[in-house]
């Protein structure tokens, strides 16, 4: 299959927008799946720059912002280089996932496959989270990032790299085994499909789907009620103030949907028992804690 064939099959699994919908930016580090991201938006016909974030974190790494720039001119698109600073140490790839995206413009697409989010969703069964967690990641999220992509495979993204004759850059990153993603990716989800007998890659996406489905009806259903209210959080089904609390202490941290994980179950059952008039106050993290005044809920910086 040559490669506008190919471009054009998979156009029709992407979520891009419409033509007319102006300028678009590109997150593009030089990899298969952002790559092919490139090359998608420009089939799909839309006003495309690419932007490459170097982390600064390996030798020679500004040297990939010259392959991006050339893939971009190759396929009529603009390109933009930023450079963030990213110093070695403990909690590496949050840091960097987070510089990265504060250097990003609002609504970035991003070259993330149904993989990653099969990925994501396991990461967030280890981690504990809840609905939302399992809800993996969105096509078109309201918060920093736009993913067309989810309902390609990584395979496909290399193999439309090829088709066009783009060689992508290699991030030895990718295989460390320090980093919980990678180990997901190499171990995890390969002993999951072994043990399923099946590749559980696509089932693990649509499971997502569903619960994201899910997810915003209790969403819709949260927004109505005042988090700061103490008598009517009591009121409110549990599932539901449980959700209101989470929403109000990530918007008054103000925290995109791609700068944090939401707020931990612990630290929304605390607020929750001082709503209840079981505590006076809690703390939070960041130096912060919540106390009840007339009624009120308030978050107090310490």
């Amino acid at each position: 299959m040559g490669g506008g064939e190919l471009a054009g099959e998979l156009l029709a699994r992407c979520d891009f927008p419409p033509p007319q919908s102006g300028r678009v930016s590109l997150a593009v580090s030089g990899g298969p799946d952002s790559m092919a991201l490139l090359v998608l938006a420009a089939s799909a016909g839309l006003e495309a720059v690419a932007v490459h974030v170097d982390h600064g974190l390996r030798e020679g790494s500004s040297a990939e912002a010259e392959v991006v720039a050339a893939a971009a001119a190759q396929f009529g698109l603009g390109f933009e280089a930023r450079s963030v600073r990213v110093t070695p140490g403990p909690d590496l790839e949050a840091r960097a996932r987070r510089a990265r995206y504060s250097s990003l413009p609002d609504g970035v697409m991003t070259g993330h496959t149904m993989d990653d989010q099969a990925e994501t969703v396991m990461l967030n069964v280890l981690r504990g989270a809840a609905l939302d967690g399992l809800s993996g990641m969105r096509s078109n999220s309201v918060g920093r990032a736009r993913r067309p992509l989810l309902r390609l495979r990584r395979s496909e993204t290399v193999a439309l790299c090829l088709s066009v004759g783009l060689v992508p850059i290699v991030d030895p990153t990718n295989q460390d085994s320090r980093f919980r993603r990678n180990r997901v990716r190499a171990e995890v989800i390969p002993l999951l499909c072994e043990v399923a007998g099946r590749d559980v890659v696509p089932v693990l996406a649509r499971q997502a789907a569903l619960l994201a489905a899910d997810s915003d009806v209790l969403q819709e259903l949260a927004a109505a009620i005042d988090p700061t209210d103490a008598e009517g959080l009591r009121a409110a089904p549990i599932a539901l103030s449980r959700r209101a609390v989470r929403g109000w202490l990530r918007s008054e941290e103000g925290l995109g949907d791609e700068e944090a994980h939401p707020p931990s179950s612990e630290e929304v059952a605390r607020v929750l028992t001082v709503a209840c008039g079981q505590a006076r106050a809690c703390e939070l993290e960041g130096g912060r804690r919540v106390q009840l005044s007339a009624g009120r809920l308030l978050i107090l910086a310490q």
